[in-house]
């Protein structure tokens, strides 16, 4: 499998080689200038993005955008986060009018070719479903022979129920549908027989229904989806969303965590070697921020404002929170215990 962070890494090293002064980063240098970051994000997926009471969004997809913010700013609430639906998300990169997106894109080959964005590094591995009808009894694809199913417009889920379908020669239905609302209510009310997505915008949906207990979620395990952080073009602007993300892998593998970095920070002498890389002032993430144009401490400060993967993970999704995502069984753990993430080294 190619893994888009890989792809990007390398052209980056290669970039490096030839030409070692920096290029400019015009994307980066104007959010500089206006003091904020604005970040797309699902307008209601409970676990990912969801607005509270007051109309902030929080979630686990929420916590990329302030990463980014954090790490330019040195404050992560510098964030400008918009709900928006997915078929405009990557048009409002495109346009300029948003810098980055954080809401469970797919990163595929056609549309990482596009000039207009740039896939930046992988934050969670999915896989597609269904959910269905408790009361109708299916567990496997072919129990939706002949099924009308919701999906939403322009996502890779049509792709795939093609795939499926054909391969399995069952005939089926699909209601394509954009705005997620109206697919979410054209699913519950039983005009559709199951809606198809990825397995974890699935578990999000489901908290929507008006019996979350009334629905399943069956796994038709699709190649293993990336979802990606994604950004307008700009070297600079993706370099800091990729390492911003390998310092919460990193914390995540030393321990370090937004409870303990200031206790860390001041017994800096005393720790190992490859914390004190992490962040130290002085190390390689405060040389980084120099040729980035940050903060000394924004590691730190990241850590501290965000936390580290696993401890956003646990926060919103994880077993404690209303998803309940076991991540002991799933893709999205560090490779050292048996998962797809692991981190870039700091050095």
């Amino acid at each position: 499998m190619a893994f888009p962070v890989l792809r990007a890494t390398l052209a980056a090293a290669t970039l490096f080689v030839l030409a070692p002064a920096a290029q400019a980063g015009p994307v980066l240098d104007k959010i500089k200038q206006d003091g904020k970051i604005i970040c797309l994000v699902n307008p209601n997926s409970p676990g990912f993005s969801v607005p509270d009471s007051q109309g902030t969004f929080r979630g686990f997809n929420v916590e990329f955008c302030r990463m980014a913010s954090a790490a330019i700013f040195g404050d992560a609430a510098k964030a400008e986060l918009r709900g928006i639906g997915f078929s405009d998300s990557l048009k409002a990169i495109i346009s300029g009018s948003a810098h980055i997106a954080s809401r469970g894109i797919t990163a595929t080959g056609t549309r990482d070719a596009d000039p207009g964005v740039s896939f930046v590094t992988t934050t969670f591995f999915d896989g597609q479903g269904f959910m269905v009808p408790k009361s109708l009894g299916m567990t496997k694809l072919a129990d939706l022979s002949g099924a009308t199913v919701c999906a939403e417009e322009g996502s890779t889920t049509l792709l795939y129920l093609a795939d499926w379908f054909g391969a399995a020669k069952l005939p089926y239905k699909v209601e394509n549908i954009a705005d997620k609302t109206a697919r979410l209510q054209a699913f519950f009310s039983g005009k559709c027989d199951a809606v198809a997505s990825s397995i974890s915008a699935l578990a999000a949906d489901r908290l929507l229904a008006p019996k979350p207990d009334d629905y399943v979620i069956v796994p038709q395990r699709s190649a293993t989806e990336p979802l990606a952080l994604v950004s307008r073009p700009d070297t600079e602007l993706e370099k800091t969303l990729f390492w911003g993300v390998q310092v919460m892998f990193v914390a995540e593998e030393f321990g370090v965590t937004s409870a303990n970095i200031d206790a860390k920070m001041a017994t800096l002498k005393d720790l190992p070697i490859d914390e004190q890389r992490l962040i130290s002032p002085t190390g390689p993430t405060a040389d980084m921020a120099k040729k980035l144009g940050l903060h000394p401490e924004w590691s730190s400060r990241l850590i501290k404002q965000v936390g580290n993967y696993g401890e956003v993970f646990e926060k919103h999704i994880g077993k404690g929170s209303p998803l309940a995502m076991d991540r002991a069984a799933s893709l999205n753990r560090l490779t050292r215990d048996g998962g797809l993430m692991f981190s870039f080294p700091i050095r």
